[in-house]
């Protein structure tokens, strides 16, 4: 077996990722804006997260680099084994998982010009099948109502204007 085919390779790569995605993050919390006076900022709990994410992505890499440069064809621990195959799309829950993640990203971006319920409600329908559902009249009531009695609540009891998108005439038939 190959070196770049263990475990010990394939976390390497992993924690390179994650080392260029934390000082990534790190420089664009930089932007963040400053309160003056005030000890804890915008970016104080999101740095505490990358740096912790930094160091054990440091630690990874250090100990992955140590793995490979000391591995030998006959090695049994588990970062000489075999990796596991990169392709994620082969298990059904990774794809309803990246599904989610698209769905998640339309509906911020749609947010604006459908509004909350009917994108809330959008979403809410494709997860419950991805997880199984099939009763269609149950799907179809909870993705309408749950939505319409969260915005509701929001607007009315606490008094936030949520984006109504096509549905803007309920703020004013409720206003």
């Amino acid at each position: 077996m190959k070196k770049t085919q263990t475990v010990a390779f394939a976390n390497l790569i992993e924690s390179i990722f994650f080392i260029a995605l934390g000082i990534w993050a790190w420089i664009k919390t930089g932007s963040f804006e400053e309160v003056k006076n005030t000890y804890v900022q915008a970016s104080t709990f999101p740095r505490i997260m990358i740096a912790g994410m930094l160091i054990f992505s440091v630690i990874l890499c250090v100990q992955s680099i140590w793995r490979l440069a000391t591995w030998k064809e006959e090695d049994q621990d588990s970062l000489a084994g075999k990796a596991a195959s990169i392709n994620v799309f082969k298990e059904r829950p990774i794809q309803a998982a990246f599904v989610v993640i698209v769905l998640a990203v339309l509906f911020v971006a749609l947010f604006q010009i459908l509004g909350y319920v009917i994108c809330a409600a959008i979403v809410s329908l494709v997860i419950m099948f991805l997880i199984g559902k099939r009763n269609w009249l149950q799907m179809v009531l909870v993705s309408v109502i749950v939505p319409l009695a969260m915005w509701f609540v929001f607007y009315k009891v606490l008094t936030v204007n949520i984006p109504m998108g096509p549905l803007s005439f309920l703020t004013d038939l409720f206003g």
